[in-house]
């Protein structure tokens, strides 16, 4: 019962979600195009009467503002008018736009920014504020005719000041959205090939746990110009929730180095209550099936996700996959480390023929990469992956988790950079994994032995440069909960690059079999480490 009630939190989480990343995977958003002639102020709005007084606002203010929150008690946010909140459903919401007109530029005429408005799925209205370059800031006033939205719609029934959702930063001359705030502590841009896919969150509050999840949110934002070198606008926000309060501090990057978009986060992080896991730097994606397990898959597409893989470099440098996987239970797996270099959810597979979709286009989905400032010590990679039976729920999250208890009163800084990539940053001396499949065990034309499993793993790389099927490579393979079983075979794969390792494996105990594999020559690693966990037969 508690683990349902878990999966209950995070549906509810997935569909807050889905709500504004939906319309991305069927269509990108447009705002129309509009013609700037000139260049603009520090902020211009559609009618300035529409700002409140200018007020005094730094960061500092917005840290011991949160730091005097966790000294009190958690207020939840009201949900003005429910009732007509609940009939503002998605088909309804998605027909309120933000009229051209009335756009932002707190940051220059190159960046847009643009509001949404409250419904069914962000029914808890979130404060906007511009800042100047004075170290104050105005709050942006809700209007109704802010928006454009039918005569009937039910959004005109609520009240005048109900406030807004979130917001989005444009392209120039209103093209799409490449980065959107919305949603609980939620935050996404669209990577190198303008596609949304996965989301990162300000925080995680047991996730994966036997208790229900929490779901903080950003309950204000203050928008403006760069605060630092290289960056194109700059983002605060206040974090509150039942166990935790936050400020932090977003430097946004449309297009670093032409890879794709940074966010460089620093979050101030103060916790009310005693925390039994404490997410930081939370990703979140889903996984339905892909060339691993596509006879689970219901749907004529050969593969369905968001993201692949986790990715991670730990502290000592070993690079690591583990292949994402649609469990039939909630499973959480640890990968313990101290001051870890990288982690992500990525999607390694942009081959479009994998998928055959053309109308929401998971070859194209981002990759988002952590990047930690400083050390954060000693602790956890986690991810949980939340089963699922279609592709319109988030059931993937990864995150670092501290290893030293987190308790009331404790205060934490973290810093990172989030690159949203094609693919993870990799060392050519390296060779990646590029596919695992699974099957039944044994040898074609002999019975099919009772209890084993295939594991097929593809390697690409120049590491096999000069290799064949002579030159020594060799498997290091380790199983718990299993043993290895023959045949085990590596060998280059005609008419490729790529390197493939071969092994049957079957199960000793309950639970699945944990897979940890690399290839070799001469002592020397050529790849980076596969981990997974498998089971002979799913379970469930």
């Amino acid at each position: 019962m508690m683990k349902l009630k878990h999966m209950n939190s995070i549906t509810r989480c997935a569909s807050v979600c889905e709500a504004y990343r939906q319309p991305t995977r069927r269509t990108l958003l447009t705002a129309g195009i509009a013609t700037i002639v000139s260049a603009q102020p520090a902020i211009v709005f559609g009618n300035p009467g529409r700002l409140g007084a200018a007020q005094k606002m730094t960061f500092d203010d917005l840290v011991l503002r949160a730091r005097k929150g966790a000294a009190r008690a958690f207020v939840p946010a009201p949900t003005p008018a429910s009732d007509v909140m609940e009939r503002i459903n998605y088909a309804a919401h998605w027909k309120i736009q933000f009229r051209d007109s009335e756009t932002l530029y707190p940051a220059g005429d190159a960046l847009p920014i643009q509001l949404f408005h409250v419904g069914r799925y962000f029914p808890s209205p979130v404060r906007i504020h511009l800042r100047g370059g004075d170290g104050t800031a105005q709050e942006v006033k809700f209007r109704r005719d802010l928006f454009e939205m039918p005569p009937d719609s039910p959004a005109r029934a609520l009240p005048e000041d109900i406030g807004f959702a979130g917001f989005r930063v444009m392209r120039p001359g209103l093209e799409p959205d490449w980065v959107s705030f919305l949603g609980a502590s939620y935050f996404r841009t669209d990577g190198p090939d303008a596609q949304y896919g996965l989301s990162a969150r300000g925080i995680a509050v047991n996730t994966g746990m036997n208790v229900p999840e929490e779901f903080p949110r950003f309950t204000a934002f203050w928008i403006g110009p760069p605060e630092h070198d290289g960056d194109d606008i700059s983002v605060w926000a206040a974090l509150d929730g039942p166990s935790v309060t936050g400020a932090y501090r977003f430097g946004l990057v449309r297009n670093a180095d032409g890879k794709g978009s940074v966010t460089r986060v620093s979050a101030r992080i103060f916790l009310r209550q005693d925390v039994e896991r404490l997410g930081i730097a939370p990703l979140t994606s889903m996984y339905w099936y892909s060339e691993r397990d596509q006879i689970i898959g219901k749907d004529w597409r050969p593969e369905i996700h968001d993201s692949d893989g986790l990715a991670l470099e730990t502290g000592g440098g070993e690079r690591l996959w583990r292949p994402l996987s649609n469990p039939a239970s909630v499973t959480t797996s640890s990968f313990f480390d101290e001051n870890p270099r990288g982690f992500g959810l990525i999607q390694r597979d942009r081959t479009f023929d994998n998928y055959q979709d053309d109308g929401v286009f998971y070859h194209r989905r981002p990759s988002a990469w952590i990047t930690p400032s400083g050390d954060w010590g000693r602790g956890a990679v986690q991810l949980v992956e939340i089963p699922t039976e279609d592709e319109t729920f988030d059931n993937i999250v990864a995150y670092w988790v501290p290893e030293a208890p987190t308790r009331a009163g404790d205060a934490f800084r973290f810093d990172y950079d989030i690159e949203w990539r094609a693919r993870d940053p990799h060392p050519e001396s390296v060779s990646r994994v590029v596919a695992t499949r699974q099957g039944q065990g044994g040898v074609a034309g002999d019975p099919v032995p009772e209890g084993v499993g295939k594991m097929v793993i593809d390697f690409d790389g120049t590491a096999f440069s000069g290799l064949d099927r002579e030159s020594g490579v060799e498997p290091v393979i380790e199983a718990r909960n299993g043993t290895i079983r023959a045949p085990v075979d590596t060998y280059p794969v005609v008419g490729t690059k790529l390197w493939r390792l071969m092994f049957d494996f079957s199960q000793t105990g309950k639970g699945p079999v944990s897979l940890r594999a690399y290839l070799r020559h001469n002592g020397e690693a050529l790849t980076e480490t596969w981990v997974a966990n498998a089971w002979v037969e799913r379970e469930g």
